[in-house]
């Protein structure tokens, strides 16, 4: 791609724009690690909703999205589809109390809902486990899409990408904090959001594939199955993989971050960073919406002209012979369709994807951060010191996690490889998530044990595929689930719960409800109408869950349909859509 004069002043006027936050943000969140980490919980839902949508829209996720479309049709995305349950669920049932602990990190949670040495242990363990660990994968796999988007746009290497893109982000984090993180991340949605649906127009119109209409003509001939929004059932086991699974038993078992069981990770700093329980409820239904009824079908369009521009891999090769072979696959092809902008859209579209990548790192660096230093300097290392101290330290530590993430960037080949790593390594401990804020025996030692158990019998799976003996990805993942769960419950039982004082605690605080909570009653001195209060609210949850769940769907589906010239079918998922919305917002 040649950028023409006009492309560079847009990329440098959004670059400097975006810029504007980190400068009038930098004091605010240099005076205490609650303004550098959670925003000193003033958070609106809109940006709140917004900023989570634009983290979630990363240089990877395109990319991500035109692997699964390409190598196994559109139902392939039921693997990231069926995490609109959790999502929901996370809306509903705990946004509120998330808000209502009013702690700084989701990992403080544990030291206020468990007792003991185990309490300390794993909050400890997962600052270091999920804060640099499973944080830094996740960058590199961020990194990784970067540096295949620039080969092919630039002929950059590698090294040159995570160079010279890798600064700016850390920059910007240690600066801004969280607040310059979600402003910026206002500014870049819009930016990524325009972007995407530019490069979908201009893929529609890309050398031979001619349009909408003719596109899709093409697809259907040439890959019968490919525009379907549900698999082939005939193939059980592909149908398991991409749709049976998912919907049954991935959702609410794996940890995965942006769609954990329960909330969790950045999604919880941005509920904790809240104004009220109900910003941190809206905002983050604001987020389900557009994360999965906006953004998908740009995506989509670009991947499925891609099956007609660049049909293989070895077409793209062809078409880019300086590329790194190993930075080679079908998720390259979404950048490969980016050479065909014109003058001016392709400043805007490059400006688009610097953008995304900005607000998915600088989100990454600053949750990682929260735990190294807030969740273990803090807590085990040095404490008491003044709070200028620790947001000193919190912006070294943001330089140093983005070192060790581009160092694990060079171990990657492909998103999709590391999307599946995290998904093995974090099965079975999903369900531990949901179940902690509503049932009272739950300790930090199940938590532990889930945790341990998951990493051993996951990572035995990938060594033995290493070695040769493939397993089934299926019976990988239902295997571990069910030796991770039956582990953590059988550890649950043989250790002591939390503290009756821990215990009751933290249910006057948070206000759980449900009958998990039974014995607490007495405990804390509830009334007959306390109780009948808390009883309701499990029975809302689950109306606006099902609710939720049918307007996004139903919008996403509807869409798509319509997109197919499908207008009956679409016409009806739409309906749904709308009186679903409808109904939710009665109930908010």
């Amino acid at each position: 791609m040649h950028l023409a004069p006009i492309d560079w002043f847009i990329v440098v006027v959004s670059l400097a724009v975006t810029f504007l936050p980190a400068i009038f943000l930098a004091r605010r969140a240099g005076k205490n690690a609650t303004e550098f980490f959670a925003a000193g919980r003033q958070a609106p839902w809109w940006l709140i909703g917004i900023s989570l949508v634009a983290t979630t829209f990363s240089t990877d996720t395109p990319n991500l999205v035109t692997n699964l479309v390409r190598q196994g049709g559109v139902s392939a995305n039921w693997t990231w589809w069926a995490f609109l349950l959790t999502g929901m669920a996370t809306v509903f049932f705990y946004a509120r109390l998330w808000r209502r602990s009013g702690v700084l990190t989701d990992l403080e949670l544990y030291e206020l809902r468990y007792s003991g040495k185990g309490a300390s242990f794993v909050r400890g363990f997962r600052a270091v486990y999920l804060g640099l660990f499973f944080n830094c994968v996740i960058i590199a796999t961020v990194n990784l899409a970067a540096a295949k988007i620039a080969a092919v746009l630039f002929g950059w290497h590698e090294w040159q990408t995570l160079l010279m893109l890798g600064a700016v982000p850390v920059l910007f984090a240690a600066i801004s904090g969280v607040w310059g993180v979600m402003v910026t991340d206002l500014l870049q949605f819009c930016i990524t959001m325009t972007s995407a649906f530019a490069a979908a127009f201009v893929a529609l119109h890309a050398p031979g594939v001619g349009g909408l209409h003719a596109m899709l003509a093409t697809v259907q001939a040439a890959h019968p199955r490919m525009l379907s929004v549900l698999p082939d059932f005939g193939d059980i086991r592909t149908a398991a993989t991409i749709f049976i699974i998912p919907l049954t038993v991935q959702w609410w078992s794996v940890w995965y971050p942006g769609s954990e069981p329960g909330g969790g990770s950045y999604v919880a700093q941005r509920m904790l960073a809240a104004r009220t329980e109900k910003d941190a409820s809206v905002g983050t239904l604001l987020f389900q919406v557009m994360h999965y009824a906006l953004r998908p079908w740009p995506w989509i369009i670009v991947a499925l002209a891609s099956t007609i521009v660049f049909p293989t891999v070895a077409d793209i090769a062809h078409r880019f012979p300086n590329v790194d072979a190993h930075l080679l696959g079908d998720d390259i092809a979404y950048p490969a369709m980016l050479t065909f902008l014109p003058a001016g859209l392709a400043g805007f579209m490059v400006a688009g994807l610097f953008a995304a990548y900005r607000s998915t790192l600088e989100t990454h660096l600053n949750w990682g951060t929260s735990y190294l230093v807030h969740d273990l300097y803090r807590r085990f290392i040095v404490r008491d010191r003044d709070e200028r101290h620790y947001v000193r330290v919190a912006r070294v530590t943001t330089a140093l996690i983005m070192v060790v993430a581009i160092g694990v960037t060079f171990l990657l080949d492909t998103a999709s490889q590391a999307f599946h790593w995290l998904l093995d390594i974090g099965a079975g401990t999903g369900l531990i998530y949901l179940l902690r804020w509503f049932w009272w025996r739950i300790n930090a030692w199940s938590e532990v044990a889930a945790m341990a158990s998951s990493f051993v019998i996951s990572g035995a799976f990938i060594m033995a595929d290493k070695l040769g003996a493939h397993v089934d990805g299926n019976t990988t993942l239902i295997v571990t689930v069910a030796l991770t769960t039956a582990t953590w419950v059988l550890v649950t039982y043989l250790t002591a719960p939390a503290d009756d004082a821990t215990l009751a605690r933290f249910y006057r605080l948070v206000r759980p409800g449900g009958p998990g909570w039974r014995r607490l009653h007495a405990l804390v001195g509830d009334t007959t109408a306390q109780q009948a209060a808390e009883r309701g609210m499990l029975p809302r949850a689950l109306a606006g869950w099902t609710l939720g769940l049918l307007a996004v769907y139903g919008a996403l589906f509807g869409t798509g349909a319509l997109l197919y010239g499908h207008l009956l079918s679409g016409g009806i998922a739409c309906a749904i859509a709308v009186g679903a919305g409808i109904l939710l917002l009665a109930l908010l």
